[in-house]
């Protein structure tokens, strides 16, 4: 199997939108790998200044220098087709590898977002520095936080009949789910809904806490490694996940009590399509042995996954 790299560039990724009809930066086979570096976002001129001393990879700069057009708040990488992908197949994310690409973050608020925009009608803004050696960030009143970098956005093309789409909400096709289970050594199951699938990734966290509460995790840049296997014809239609100790359900609406229903039901299909048990049965084994966590509260879609801890199925 190949491995490729997509450095990000101003011709290599594109501003907060998913549209099927975006055509592949590059084309793989089921099984092989790529690289794809991704750089922080957010709005223009969220970019440290000079006087702060921190870095600005040559990349970020050159795509904030550049302003492509511009919908949602998450700068991606890609996309990346992969050949013979058809709606109803699922494409599996394995999440190789994760390096952080930057000395530095941000978290920050801005008004009328976030879980509490009534609360905090001010913008807020911190630059976090990162010690990529030890593996931590220092936040400015002193606490030190152990580093757990993931992807807050990894999703495939959306229905072609949907057009253009912010990536701000989290949909069937992945996207923004922000969920911190989604680490190096865990995969990620899309359902595919164009020729291609047309995957890509971005929007880099360093650290999250369950809820992302105030709209920003550590805003960082990342670099991640994927191995992207096709499985056809699987009839798939929302995100699932696996990690090395539990399987994950997910739920998406813009009512959290919706999204506990959809991260509920899926895990009850989940449970039922691979044990002997009864739906009936899956619903009750839920309320005893599964735990359900709200992923985030702020993308408009809110979240909710359900997490099953692996070897008590049979």
């Amino acid at each position: 199997m190949a491995t490729h790299r997509i450095s990000a560039t101003p011709e290599t990724v594109r501003w907060g939108l998913f549209d099927a009809a975006i055509p592949p930066v590059l084309t793989v086979a089921s099984g092989d790998t790529v690289e794809l570096e991704c750089v922080v976002a957010g709005a223009p001129g969220i970019l440290p200044p000079e006087s702060s001393g921190l870095a600005i990879p040559p990349g970020l700069a050159a795509i904030h220098a550049a302003r492509p057009p511009r919908l949602g708040g998450h700068i991606l990488t890609g996309p990346v087709a992969v050949a013979g992908a058809e709606p109803g197949d699922t494409l599996e994310v394995r999440i190789d590898t994760i390096a952080l690409g930057a000395d530095w973050g941000y978290c920050g608020f801005r008004p009328l977002v976030g879980t509490l925009p009534e609360d905090f009608p001010e913008p807020f803004l911190s630059y976090i520095p990162v010690d990529r050696e030890r593996a931590v960030c220092r936040l400015p009143h002193g606490t030190e936080l152990a580093l757990a970098p993931f992807f807050g956005v990894m999703g495939v093309a959306p229905r072609a009949a949907y057009g253009t789409l912010s990536t701000r909400e989290p949909r069937a096709h992945g996207g923004n789910l922000d969920n911190k289970e989604l680490r190096a050594g865990t995969t990620l199951f899309l359902p595919v809904w164009t020729p291609g699938a047309n995957f890509s990734a971005g929007d880099g966290h360093g650290v999250q806490g369950d809820g992302e509460v105030c709209i920003n995790a550590l805003e960082t840049c990342l670099t991640g490694t994927f191995t992207l296997v096709l499985h056809k014809a699987t009839g798939q239609a929302y995100p699932r996940a696996e990690t090395a100790t539990h399987y994950i359900s997910m739920g998406m609406h813009e009512d959290l009590d919706v999204a506990m229903k959809t991260a509920l039901r899926e895990m009850i299909a989940f449970i039922a399509g691979r044990s002997t048990l009864s739906r009936e049965q899956a619903y009750q084994f839920c309320s005893l042995a599964v735990d359900f966590h709200v992923t985030q509260t702020v993308n408009g879609e809110k979240g909710v996954h359900g997490m099953l801890r692996k070897g008590l199925l049979f």
